[in-house]
């Protein structure tokens, strides 16, 4: 069996984690990790060294001759980024292609959708367009939109240490249809994905289950026995929050926590209101689908996700980031 050569960058990373894992488990990768040079003695660094992982150092703002050093004899990168630093691809690019590099997978893995719907869409399509000047091989992997990130807030609060941002908020009468993936199953597509010919200047969706809001609550409040607390959103309240985010961002653009809350209002609009996050528009788009690449590959289902959430074995993603809290106990 052949050795592919990957060049991963944001190892540590929400989505750079599982993609990592799964290449390792797949057993036919030589990985290496990119680490910042400023996190190079950083306990996530330090993990990743003590699985026995190859990692290197530097900057992606060094002189492009030092990133084509870092890419010689590389057949693949693989960007996992976080939204800051998206355009930080644009040198990474360029290096890649003198260094010989046969396929790029740009930091994508969200949901599909045309430019000016969502802001951080935006900038991915800026990142695709240089790298079809460039005429760089690629693959572009989207999923729709994580289990991870899906979750409502139960009146108990025993999904509470699980949550990001609660999903409370119901659209469209809560029967919009949605992609949805385990972050888990993101890493083992795009482990198959950049080894299959078949993929190479495609892009590819990837998803788990094709659920509305109403059929997620349906699920939670059958397993747990609770009453979800839920707020009903009109298309226009959808878009005036949208306006309030947008002018929070605006006015103070470092705030990590305005930049997520205005992503997540341009993707209540994405998704529930435009209904761009389905299998039907990713088609209209020209994704290849992963269901029928990988017809044998078992996806998680969402139910099975809520089981492990009750058993509390399901970690916040982003733990750094604090955009909610939960309420206070009575």
């Amino acid at each position: 069996m052949s050795t592919q050569s990957v060049f991963l960058v944001g190892a540590p990373g929400e989505t750079g984690k599982h993609i990592l894992n799964a290449l390792v488990d797949d057993g036919s990768f030589d990985v290496t990790c990119f680490i910042r040079t400023a996190s190079e003695n950083k306990p996530s660094t330090l993990q990743l060294r003590s699985r026995g992982l190859k990692t290197v150092p530097g900057d992606l703002s060094a002189p492009i001759e030092n990133l084509v050093a870092l890419l010689q004899g590389v057949d693949t990168v693989i960007c996992c980024m976080s939204p800051m630093a998206l355009k930080d691809q644009i040198p990474l690019i360029d290096a890649a292609v003198q260094a010989g590099v046969k396929r790029f997978v740009p930091c994508n893995f969200g949901t599909p959708s045309a430019r000016g719907a969502l802001a951080l869409r935006d900038v991915m399509e800026d990142i695709h367009d240089h790298l079809f000047r460039q005429r760089l091989g690629f693959t572009i992997v989207d999923i729709g939109f994580w289990y991870q990130a899906s979750i409502p807030q139960v009146p108990s609060g025993r999904f509470d240490e699980a949550i990001f941002m609660p999903v409370n908020d119901v659209y469209a009468g809560g029967e919009t249809p949605n992609m949805l993936l385990d972050a888990r199953d993101a890493g083992e597509i795009a482990a198959r994905a950049v080894k299959d010919q078949r993929t190479l200047n495609k892009r590819v969706i990837a998803y788990g289950e094709v659920l509305s809001q109403n059929e997620i609550h349906e699920i939670i409040e059958g397993k747990t026995g609770e009453k979800l607390e839920l707020n009903m959103i009109s298309d226009d309240e959808a878009r005036a929050t949208l306006k309030v985010r947008k002018e929070a961002f605006e006015a103070n653009p470092g705030e990590r926590s305005n930049r997520f809350l205005l992503a997540a209002a341009q993707y209540a609009i994405t998704k529930y209101v435009r209904a761009d996050n389905t299998p039907e528009n990713a088609a209209y788009l020209g994704y290849v689908s992963a269901r029928e690449l990988y017809p044998d590959f078992k996806y998680r289902r969402y139910a099975e996700f809520v089981d492990e959430l009750i058993a509390g074995k399901i970690k916040k993603p982003y733990p750094e980031v604090t955009v909610w809290r939960p309420k206070a106990k009575e």
